[in-house]
């Protein structure tokens, strides 16, 4: 097996529970959801969601035909088919994002949310997601500002020793990274991407206005000024609507879910379905299948 950056891993968390639906989060959800209204295409045909954790944004993408919700963490992916079910328009699917086990050109848009900040390799994992994606491919990203207002405050005051206006990443906590704008805009412009739409997201995310302003009514503020992302990045969270660069292909159908696999282990597609387990005619690899969940964490 190649050599992968670590992976942060929420097995066993109740970070759903905990950090958004007790942990006052309802502001930044709802200043989220108005991003994605100016983002998402009303329509699509197969999405990847990166980082889906316990299914939170994936309703937001009820436009597309078939979503693959993918985490690192197969607890995650069980709160997602408890709130999301399980029909023919999710496939679960447990994976590293450095060893995404789909063929190249699968998928005609993916999101990323609130996951780049836990890549200690970015362009890698950035790198995956392009080749996943078919030319003209949708690719909307969320990463963590390290250029943020309080960050350049505490920088000016001599309270903080990393400086937020230089280009390398600061890791905050363990496999906890913030990213410069102008870092991640190079990195996707890199890989084939053009940048249409930048949105600075989370204006207010201050505990003081969180308690005295309704959430509802702190993101319609946030909604009024996240426009200004296309001019300044200062807030702690920036969306980047990108599109991989090529003549628009052929969108990719609804089809059948062993024809979108490929073998991690050494990238070979035609995977055998043998009930509880995927198994590569090539290297002769077997990925678990569990409680409808594709694992390809680790071969069997």
């Amino acid at each position: 097996m190649t050599n992968t950056p670590p992976v942060c891993n929420y097995e066993g968390s109740d970070y759903q529970q905990s950090f958004w639906e007790q942990g006052g989060r309802q502001y930044e959800d709802l200043a989220e959801g108005i991003a994605f209204k100016r983002m998402l295409p009303k329509s699509g045909k197969l999405m990847l969601e990166l980082g889906a954790g316990a299914g939170r944004n994936t309703p937001r993408y009820a436009g597309f035909e078939r979503i693959v919700v993918l985490d690192y963490s197969t607890t995650q992916l069980a709160q997602a088919q408890e709130r999301l079910g399980r029909s023919d328009k999710y496939i679960y699917v447990a994976a590293d994002i450095y060893r995404l086990p789909f063929l190249d050109g699968s998928f005609d848009a993916a999101t990323m949310i609130r996951a780049l900040h836990h890549m200690a390799d970015a362009p890698k994992a950035l790198r995956q997601v392009r080749n996943v994606l078919q030319p003209n491919a949708m690719f909307i990203l969320e990463f963590a500002n390290k250029l943020n207002l309080k960050a350049i405050l505490r920088y000016l005051l001599g309270r903080q020793s990393w400086s937020p206006f230089t280009l390398e990443p600061v890791e905050f906590v363990k496999l906890n990274f913030d990213f410069h704008p102008k870092a991640v805009r190079n990195w996707l412009n890199n890989l084939g991407f053009n940048i249409e739409k930048t949105l600075t997201v989370s204006h207010f995310r201050l505990g003081l206005l969180k308690r005295i302003i309704p959430a509802k009514l702190l993101a319609a503020l946030d909604g009024l000024f996240q426009p200004s992302g296309a001019l300044f990045q200062v807030t702690p969270s920036v969306f980047i609507k990108a599109r991989v660069q090529g003549e628009v292909g052929q969108t990719a159908a609804p089809l059948n879910i062993l024809q979108l696999f490929k073998c991690p282990e050494c990238g070979s597609g035609n995977l055998v379905d043998k009930k509880d387990y995927l198994q590569c005619p090539s290297c002769k690899a077997q990925w678990a299948v569990t409680d409808g969940i594709y694992d390809f964490r680790e071969k069997k």
